[in-house]
């Protein structure tokens, strides 16, 4: 299977805000978010991820078809420096899931951004919490930290690990 994870264009952004819609819906069942005035939801830090340093912003295709985004974001759920990656959101298409994409792409990601990450889910979406322990415990087998938070940044599970650099990864099935 064909998994692409490119960098989401500033001419790409109105097909990611798109994609922010079904994902954001699909929230909606854990954080009870409303539609906006217009019948959209909101996420007011879009637009951001083609302007801010620290920020990347990522289109995902199957087979050449579109099935999902990833942002990436410099931040610490700890301390709130800039300190760490973090995975700010991540949404695969529900007709992807459950196939290993989802795992495919975040060890894409997490091997293009070396160094300290943080990832964090809300403690209502049990199954997010699942899917990233697993993900993670593969991809640094088994070497990394998890802390459930209760803080001004941030509440609820939080996994910590230590992306090598591509001259040190070591093949990874």
């Amino acid at each position: 299977m064909n998994i692409e994870v490119t960098p989401a264009t500033q001419a790409e952004r109105p097909i990611l805000r798109h994609l922010m819609e079904l994902y954001l819906y699909d929230f909606s069942e854990f954080d009870g978010a409303d539609l906006g005035p217009i019948g959209l939801y909101e996420y007011p830090y879009l637009d951001h991820y083609w302007v801010e340093p620290g920020r990347s912003p990522f289109l995902v295709r199957v087979e050449g078809s579109l099935a999902g985004f990833v942002l990436v974001a410099r931040y610490n759920y700890f301390t709130a420096e800039k300190d760490a990656w973090v995975m700010a959101e991540f949404f695969v298409l529900r007709k992807y899931r459950h196939k290993g994409i989802g795992e495919q792409v975040a060890r894409l990601i997490f091997d293009q951004f070396p160094g300290p990450w943080q990832v964090a889910q809300i403690p209502e979406n049990a199954s997010a919490t699942a899917f990233w322990r697993k993900v993670i415990q593969r991809f640094t087998h088994d070497n990394f930290q998890e802390y459930t938070l209760g803080n001004e940044n941030w509440r609820g599970p939080v996994q910590t690990f230590v992306s090598p650099p591509a001259s040190q990864q070591e093949h990874k099935t």
